[in-house]
């Protein structure tokens, strides 16, 4: 069976909205930490010196972390805003790149555990985890075909059984059946 070509084009800004946003929340909150302890670093380097600077036509000296703290909180909030919005859209993008892909997996794995052994998992190409959809794609092909052959085994014994009255004969064909599945898959007991 070929394998067919899907091109899947994301469709939904949240696949998992719970994950996107802890994804994009804690991104932001390092943003926000890294602003504090520069702002801090600014602040406690800059102790000890003094500043002058011209306030209502007055000459006026300041310890210059005073003189300058204004100016760094301004500055460090429209830096957070700006910085914050960009790391917003690309955590977005790239929780879309992994969480796309997970999502697709429930989707599919659930029908494959229901029993449906022709479904395929089909990704984005630029999608994480590719080589995931892959082994699971190859683990599903090869159950497939190990179910198909037992499948044709019980087809043989049904027409065994139809064809003779010999009952040993159909129980070695049961036997080696049974062996088959054995051989193929490790169950539990």
């Amino acid at each position: 069976m070929a394998a067919k070509e899907h091109t899947y084009k994301r469709r939904q800004v949240y696949v998992k909205k719970g994950f996107q946003f802890r994804f994009m929340l804690r991104f932001c909150l390092v943003i926000l930490f890294g602003a504090g302890i520069s702002t801090a670093l600014l602040l406690v380097f800059s102790q000890g010196t003094l500043t002058s600077s011209f306030q209502d036509s007055r000459l006026v000296v300041r310890e210059t972390s005073m003189a300058i703290l204004p100016a760094v909180l301004y500055t460090n909030l429209i830096n957070l805003g700006l910085i914050s919005l960009a790391s917003i859209l690309v955590t977005l993008f790239v929780s879309h790149k992994i969480a796309g892909p997970l999502y697709r997996f429930e989707l599919e794995l659930q029908r494959i555990a229901e029993g449906d052994l022709t479904r395929d998992i089909h990704l984005r190409e630029n999608d994480q985890i590719t080589d995931i959809a892959k082994s699971l794609n190859s683990m599903t092909g090869s159950l497939n075909g190990k179910v198909g052959d037992i499948r044709t085994t019980v087809a043989q014994l049904a027409q065994t059984a139809t064809d003779s009255q010999d009952a040993t004969a159909l129980a070695r064909q049961l036997a080696g059946l049974e062996q088959k599945i054995d051989a193929t898959f490790k169950l539990e007991r």
